[in-house]
């Protein structure tokens, strides 16, 4: 049944309209894959030379034993950005006498085969056979190999499970990536406890005690029965639906029910936004972008340069409102004809993703409020940029929004995915950041850069003031275009 399953999604794919678009894009991607894992390879072969310049007063077999927990740690946080779920389209299979173990085994099974679960033997087997062997023996390998089989599993399944969760409820998707980045921090930057040490301790006692390999092999068999569990309970679509009782309507966040049709509008784009992947990641990588100013305010060279917190500012309190905006109104290409006949006004429409975009900066600009450590001058440029973000980025984003109509696929991953990148969003990219420095540079080259921070934050603060002419010149604007980009979200 697994070889039919196979046929089928052979069929299925080259019978689609777009099978050879998707076949170029494959190929073109095979062949980045492979360069990637050239370059894996090379590193692991170089190894033993990195770690001894890394770690120049540790033996080589130290160095590794500590290395090897940071870097699954790493991958399971590349999981959780770029693996894909594994798919098969049950719902023909259900009305059939299949077993449902078969159908949930297939997918469960499925999905081993994922790049990342080449990595750790293309990465760490050059070492093992070069070093581990010749000091530790073949016992010692042999453990290695089983425990990186079951690490691997675990990670593999564990993200699939955070994801198949998150679906459900995008929520959980965002606490998984805060705990794990929280996790990360709490080594590197608080030093609580160090993950270097917890990976020396287990893998150094491998080594004596080869036995131990088999925990991880738990581990990942463990994570690979609560993956089979979950499919198999939530296989068919009602059992899922049941799941979702919990999200009764689109006013029920309190603090959006105040504002009316607009705060359900929002409400409605935020749930998009949670529960489907590529908008879902907008928003993860914009909350890692949040720690862009680190980069700036801890280098002495970078510090002092105001014309970079400038951008700095702007970046990280605008930065969902770019990464988001551009594809605005893509998002909801699936819907628009609805939302077109429906009672809901464009100008509440607009006024919804006014609204969408000043919480998320808001909420961006309150999380940067530590950068004060770096000088009360920060936080000031931070707050005007903030300001300028709402009153002038908001605007220029959904002027190009009316220009925009390219169809964008929901259900397609976020990793790898181009659609509805086109020059649009390109030429947004390049704008969103040239006109704040327009307004910066002339005063601060003559000598007054309070004077200049004043003319952007007076801008922000205009442009935030006549919004109510700005939706209204956008409504007209939309009109005149509005057919054409209907159509080009109907082209699939």
């Amino acid at each position: 049944m697994i070889i039919t399953f196979i046929k089928h999604e052979f069929k299925a794919f080259w019978r689609s309209k777009n099978a050879g678009k998707t076949l170029a894009v494959r190929i073109i991607m095979s062949l980045l894959i492979l360069l990637l894992l050239l370059y894996v390879v090379a590193a692991g072969f170089l190894m033993d030379l990195i770690l001894k310049k890394v770690y120049p007063h540790d033996s080589l077999i130290f160095s590794f034993c500590g290395i090897v927990l940071i870097y699954f740690v790493g991958e399971l946080f590349s999981r959780l950005q770029l693996q894909e779920l594994p798919t098969l389209r049950v719902q023909p299979y259900l009305q059939l006498p299949i077993k449902r173990n078969t159908i949930v085994g297939y997918l469960a099974l499925t999905a081993l085969f994922s790049i990342f679960n080449l990595w750790p033997f293309l990465l760490f087997w050059p070492f093992l056979f070069k070093v581990v062997l010749h000091d530790a023996g073949s016992r010692a390998v042999i453990s290695f190999m089983v425990s990186f089989i079951g690490l691997s599993i675990f990670n593999n399944y564990l993200a699939l499970y955070i994801k198949r969760k998150a679906n459900l409820n995008g929520w959980v998707f965002l606490i998984a990536t805060a705990v794990l980045v929280l996790f990360i921090l709490g080594d590197w930057s608080w030093h609580i406890y160090s993950i270097r040490n917890v990976s020396y301790l287990f893998f150094g006692n491998l080594i004596k005690h080869p036995l131990l390999a088999l925990i991880p092999l738990a581990l990942g068999a463990l994570m690979y029965y609560v993956n089979f569990l979950y499919l198999k309970r939530n296989l068919y679509l009602e059992e899922l639906s049941t799941k979702k009782h919990e999200y009764k309507s689109s006013t029920e966040f309190p603090i959006l029910a105040g504002f009316g049709a607009t705060g359900s509008l929002v409400a409605n784009e935020v749930k998009l936004i949670l529960r489907n992947k590529r908008p879902r990641s907008a928003l993860t990588i914009s909350l890692l972008f949040l720690f862009y100013g680190l980069i700036f305010y801890t280098n002495p060279g970078l510090k002092t340069n105001e014309a970079l917190k400038v951008f700095a500012g702007m970046f990280m309190t605008g930065f969902f409102i770019i990464s988001y905006g551009q594809f605005m109104f893509s998002w909801q290409a699936s819907h628009f004809d609805g939302l077109m006949v429906s009672k809901v006004s464009f100008a509440d429409f607009l006024r919804g993703k006014y609204l969408l975009f000043t919480a998320t900066s808001t909420v961006a600009f309150i999380l940067t409020t530590p950068y004060v450590y770096y000088g009360w001058r920060v936080l000031l440029v931070h707050f005007i940029m903030y300001l300028w973000n709402l009153g002038i980025t908001v605007n220029i984003v959904l002027y190009f929004a009316n220009r925009n109509a390219k169809r964008i696929d929901l259900s397609k991953g976020a990793s790898f995915n181009w659609e509805g990148v086109g020059a649009t969003q390109l030429i947004l990219s390049l704008l969103l950041f040239i006109p704040p420095f327009i307004i910066y540079l002339p005063f601060k080259l003559l000598g007054h850069p309070d004077l200049a921070l004043a003319a952007v934050a007076a801008c922000g603060v205009a442009g935030i003031l006549t919004r109510g002419l700005w939706i209204k010149f956008l409504e007209a604007d939309f009109y005149k275009r509005k057919f054409a980009i209907l159509d080009g979200f109907r082209n699939k």
